[in-house]
């Protein structure tokens, strides 16, 4: 399977719906990020201000909290569309509207509405996320098909780069039209947004094989027994089968191992700006290379990550990230070099593409198939709520430091070494409890 061709693997039709429902996971967060930060910051609201605005993603930090609900319950009107695939149009549709509610207002005339706003494809977009994340994972039987693993998370990885990147640089190109501004550029990206939905709609297949498991595990319970299984099951099934101290060291390096990446990325554009990059520039350079380095390493990611093995792929992943932070420090010594931008965005392409799938693998191979979508959430809001949460304070460190670019992305290089030394001991657990060999 380590082999498969690329062309056999586009050809199976649910690498081809990941793909779709990576885009769908990636594109909210050019309406609440990219596209919001480029907004705000020719608003000429402050570097702070926008890092604190940027904490509307700690949603994503906490969805596990609902994602019981998820996961336990359908909802009455789209239950006929599938156990995941009903969450994920009614989520899309949640985000068009409020997408489009944005198009109608601006910074300047009512900051409370534009917030109420982005905190709602925020929280409808986390939603989705748990759903997206659930049918990835439910998708693949983890002890038949466990070579097809990496290359699910290859493709969600290049749909969430594809939703950002692509659709974020069409939004930059827009904008550098001189008959546009930022109102109009939401409003075409909210027609984006329904025309997504009717593709999930259309392409998307009926998935209810996950829910007929989960019936029959509360089949004769009571209904307040039903709820009680359903909100506390998934988190005691996790302690059960690892145990508190595996459960801890993991939770800690997810927080961790992320974190120097969410700090540069909040104020990447706001970086680019500043330092004298145009709109034309960070649409092509930021938005455009990143997308297709992105889409080209995921998938050698995926390939590597079956060579490699967990702990080496993740250990490799994580010291490359921390090194091409470095290329930014060197941009805000050296200006606005084009030739060095370049190079600095196809380095971080590569390295966040080969450290995210190997990154998707580990967490869904840890993941129990019943509970499926608030376990993949707890994992993965705990390395949300670094990259989401805390890095609203990088706007912060960038004001406290005077402005010293240089000086920040060398910090958001540290950030990563904790995480190196917690997966060390993480991994060592998890092949003496014979939860992951030791290849």
């Amino acid at each position: 399977m380590s082999g498969m061709p690329l062309t056999q693997l586009l050809r199976e039709p649910r690498l081809r719906m990941i793909f779709l429902l990576g885009i769908c996971s990636g594109f909210p967060w050019v309406l609440i990020g990219s596209a919001m930060t480029g907004w705000l910051t020719d608003a000429g609201l402050s570097r702070t201000s926008i890092g604190l605005f940027g904490s509307i993603f700690f949603v994503y930090a906490i969805n596990f909290l609902w994602a019981p609900l998820v996961d336990g319950f359908q909802l009455p009107v789209f239950r006929r569309l599938g156990d995941r695939k009903s969450w994920i149009v009614f989520l899309l549709l949640v985000m068009t509207l409020a997408c489009w509610g944005i198009s109608q207002i601006s910074p300047q005339a009512s900051m409370v509405w534009l917030s109420i706003l982005a905190m709602t494809i925020a929280l409808a977009s986390a939603t989705c996320d748990i759903a997206i994340d659930g049918f990835r994972v439910d998708s693949f039987d983890p002890e038949a098909e466990e070579a097809l693993i990496p290359y699910a998370a290859a493709f969600a990885t290049s749909g969430w780069w594809t939703g950002y990147s692509l659709l974020g640089a069409a939004a930059f190109y827009m904008k550098g039209l001189s008959s546009m501004d930022w109102a109009d550029v939401f409003f075409y990206l909210a027609m984006f947004c329904l025309f997504i939905t009717a593709l999930v709609m259309v392409l998307v297949e009926r998935d209810n094989r996950r829910r007929e498991k989960l019936e029959s595990r509360v089949a004769g319970l009571s209904l307040r027994a039903q709820l009680q299984f359903t909100l506390i099951e998934p988190f005691r099934a996790l302690l059960r089968r690892y145990g508190s101290t595996i459960v801890l060291l993991l939770l800690s390096f997810l927080f961790t191992f992320k974190m120097g990446e969410a700090f540069l990325g909040r104020m990447s554009i706001t970086f680019y700006k500043e330092i004298g990059f145009t709109d034309a520039q960070i649409a092509t350079y930021s938005k455009m290379v990143t997308w297709w380095v992105t889409i080209v390493f995921s998938l050698i990611g995926a390939y590597f990550n079956q060579k490699l093995g967990i702990f080496r792929g993740l250990l490799i992943g994580g010291l490359a990230m921390a090194g091409t932070n470095l290329l930014f420090a060197w941009i805000a010594v050296t200006g606005p070099l084009e030739s060095l931008y370049l190079f600095a965005v196809i380095a971080d392409g590569f390295t966040s593409a080969f450290a995210t799938v190997v990154l998707v693998s580990f967490v869904t191979l840890l993941t129990d198939r019943v509970f499926s979508a608030t376990q993949y959430a707890l994992l993965a809001s705990i390395a949300n709520f670094g990259r989401t949460t805390v890095s609203g304070a990088s706007g912060y460190v960038v004001d406290y430091l005077n402005g010293d670019w240089a000086t920040f992305f060398v910090l958001t290089t540290l950030m990563v070494l904790p995480s190196l030394v917690i997966l060390w001991w993480l991994i060592r657990l998890l092949q003496a409890r014979n939860f992951l060999s030791r290849d």
